[in-house]
């Protein structure tokens, strides 16, 4: 009895060994957003957070005076780009603006957006790093940040409508699942040429995003 009662005691007195495993959350990655007080935000806006989600699709309808424009975000492709998207699609930050350069040349077939005063001005405050590999392709329905040399991405954005034979430096946020016909519309309204003749300059109607949904 006593070897018994030794026995249960021992048993129960004893230090657990085991250890469960911790439970692992969704994956994410670390962003960093660095104002940019020499161009400070055309519109009044947050940073997104610097933890961003890794995983997952963010889809987006883009509502133009041509046609709604619907793309799937890719988070783990490029998850401090669709965040950054996202986050100013839902700050309203791209209602009621312009897209200012349309180009369809041999090279390059791009509906350029995203700035809010001209082509290339009228950023958000702040600027993050690309996420490339260096094998991007941008194939018609390419969605993609623009920029003004590495690390400089904001809030400026393109749209491929044909086909764009550029260096692979531009972060790919994802491709158009609907709406290429609002794309081709906007392209067949026509380009204001440069003086030497080339497609590459503002659309001659103007082309406006009423407002962009992100869920």
């Amino acid at each position: 009895m006593r070897l018994l009662l030794a026995v249960l005691m021992t048993a129960v007195l004893a230090p657990a060994t085991a250890q469960a495993e911790p439970i692992s959350g969704p994956p994410t990655a670390k962003c960093e957003f660095i104002p940019t007080p020499e161009n400070p935000a055309a519109r009044p806006v947050q940073p997104p957070p610097a933890t961003v989600p890794a995983k997952g699709t963010v889809k987006v309808t883009i509502v133009t005076n041509y046609g709604v424009v619907i793309a799937k975000l890719d988070r783990a492709n490029a998850p401090c780009g669709v965040e950054n998207f996202a986050h100013l699609a839902r700050s309203w930050f791209y209602t009621m603006t312009r897209c200012w350069r349309l180009t369809d040349t041999a090279r390059l077939g791009v509906l350029q957006c995203g700035d809010i005063y001209r082509a290339e001005e009228g950023g958000p405050g702040y600027r993050f790093a690309d996420e490339v590999t260096g094998k991007e392709t941008y194939p018609r329905g390419t969605i993609a940040y623009g920029n003004q040399g590495p690390g400089t991405n904001g809030s400026e954005f393109f749209i491929v409508h044909s086909f764009a034979n550029i260096r692979p430096v531009y972060t790919v946020m994802g491709h158009v699942t609907h709406g290429m016909d609002t794309l081709d519309r906007i392209v067949k309204a026509g380009i204001v040429p440069q003086p030497d003749g080339t497609l590459d300059g503002a659309p001659k109607k103007p082309v406006r995003i009423l407002h962009v949904l992100a869920h």
